[in-house]
């Protein structure tokens, strides 16, 4: 297995997300190994914040020019050319983009308005999908180039109380699996990162079944889940060997995926008992 930092120091690589949660925690994982960053999200003043904890913890290895503070709104398709405009200005290439920003939710089926589909799919796939073709003809050109995605566990399999969630990740799968197949010839690699529950802000902000509401639910700390620092460190080490795609996730969860992939008939029965108890707690704002 190959080191992320034998592999990755000195490369230029876009994350989206960099503000919170998995992709702050890439972001520093990224610096300590010598990497040149880009830093998106909508909120500059905590891309500021992660550049500065980035800087400070990395000591030497990245200066104050190899960070590149670049806010992006992810369903402003309009301005994906021109950030990528300004990151080739800044840096003059690309190595790497990771597609990290998304946004979770939780909801019953039946409960969700289908403006929170279309916003979720705007925000977890088109988003990624738009950054990610207007930057290719610069990795075609050069010949090189690797894209991640953030996707989910949830891409793999269906969860209750998370029709929008499940369906856009699902989606993610299906487009960049089909990229990796035509830009194979380009030199260009394409890596899918498919975390289970990670401890983050993720269901606090998560949409609702209603447009523009959030969940506003804590995780609680007795729950089986990855810390954010950890799942961050296992993704650098998926991009630093080329994995196509990355399962990580603690048990059950990883077993559970496991399951659905070799026993699909098992899987459908564990999952309705599974989603019983979420159902149930879903009816009770939990």
């Amino acid at each position: 297995m190959v080191h992320i930092r034998a592999s990755l120091a000195g490369k230029v690589i876009w994350v989206t997300g960099a503000s919170s949660g998995i992709g702050e925690c890439i972001a520093y994982c990224l610096a300590e190994s010598g990497c040149k960053l880009v830093l998106s999200a909508r909120r500059k003043e905590e891309l500021d914040r992660v550049k500065k904890t980035c800087l400070e913890s990395a000591k030497c290895k990245v200066r104050e020019e190899d960070i590149l503070v670049l806010p992006l709104d992810l369903v402003d398709f309009q301005s994906h050319s021109k950030k990528v405009q300004e990151v080739l200005e800044y840096f003059y290439r690309v190595d790497i983009l990771v597609n990290n920003a998304g946004k979770s939710q939780r909801a019953l089926w039946m409960d969700i308005e289908l403006e929170v589909d279309r916003f979720m799919f705007e925000v977890d796939v088109l988003g990624p999908v738009s950054l990610t073709r207007a930057l290719l003809p610069h990795m075609i050109e050069r010949k090189q180039g690797q894209i991640a995605v953030v996707s989910s566990l949830a891409g793999k399999s269906g969860v209750s109380g998370m029709r929008s969630y499940c369906g856009a990740k699902h989606a993610v799968q299906g487009y960049f699996d089909s990229l990796r197949i035509e830009v194979a010839s380009h030199n260009i690699d394409v890596n899918i990162i498919c975390p289970g529950p990670v401890f983050s802000n993720a269901r606090l902000h998560a949409c609702t079944g209603k447009m523009g509401e959030e969940a506003g639910v804590q995780m609680e700390g007795f729950e089986k889940r990855m810390t954010s620092e950890r799942c961050a460190y296992l993704s650098c080490v998926s991009i630093a060997n080329n994995q196509y795609e990355s399962w990580i996730s603690p048990h059950p969860p990883l077993f559970l995926i496991y399951v659905v992939q070799m026993l699909p008939d098992l899987s459908k029965w564990l999952m309705r008992k599974i989603g019983a108890q979420k159902i149930m707690n879903l009816r009770e704002g939990r």
